[in-house]
C-alpha cells in the first residue's frame, strides 16, 4: 500500500465519522435538539460545539479553509446545523489531504496528522455519546436502528 493510499484511507475515515454526526442529527426530532442534561449543553449545542471546534483547528492550522464558514451560536434549526457540519467536515478533510500530501503534519498540533485524525474523531464521538445520554435521560432514546447504526462504519 502506498502513502497516497494510506492518506486516502485517513480522509475516508474522517468522512465516515462526519457522516455519523449527520446520521445521528437526522435521527433526532426538533424537540430532541432542545434536550439538555443538568449542567450540560443542549443537544443542538453539542453539534454546534463539534462544528466550532473544527473551526478553531482550521483557524490554527489553515485559516484559508475558513472561507465561507461561520461559528454556530445557539442553533435551533436542524438544516442549519447539518449544513454547517457538512461544510466544516469538508474543510477538515481538505486540511488532512494537504497534510498528507506535504509533510504529514498539522500546524499547531503534535505529533502528526494521523494523531490529529484520532483526536478529532475521539472528540466528536464523545459528544455523540453525550447526545445519546441526554436523549435517553429525557425519555427520548435513540432507536436501536440508529444506536447500532452508528457502529456500522462500513455502510456510513
Amino acid at each position: 500500500m502506498t502513502s497516497a493510499d494510506l492518506a486516502a484511507q485517513a480522509v475516508e475515515t474522517w468522512q465516515i465519522n462526519a457522516r455519523l454526526n449527520l446520521y445521528l442529527l437526522e435521527a433526532i426530532s426538533d424537540e430532541g435538539l432542545g434536550v439538555q442534561l443538568p449542567k450540560g449543553k443542549k443537544v443542538a449545542a453539542q453539534f454546534a460545539h463539534i462544528h466550532n471546534v473544527r473551526l478553531m483547528w482550521l483557524k490554527a492550522a489553515a485559516p484559508d479553509l475558513l472561507d465561507g464558514l461561520a461559528k454556530l451560536e445557539d442553533p435551533a434549526e436542524k438544516q442549519r446545523i447539518s449544513d454547517a457540519l457538512t461544510a466544516s467536515a469538508e474543510a477538515i478533510a481538505e486540511l488532512l489531504r494537504r497534510s498528507y500530501a506535504a509533510d504529514g503534519k498539522i500546524k499547531n498540533f503534535k505529533p502528526h496528522a494521523t494523531a490529529f485524525l484520532g483526536y478529532m474523531i475521539a472528540h466528536e464521538a464523545n459528544h455523540r455519546g453525550q447526545v445519546e445520554v441526554a436523549l435517553r435521560q429525557a425519555g427520548a432514546p435513540l432507536t436501536d436502528k440508529v444506536g447500532y447504526g452508528m457502529w456500522e462504519w462500513g455502510v456510513r
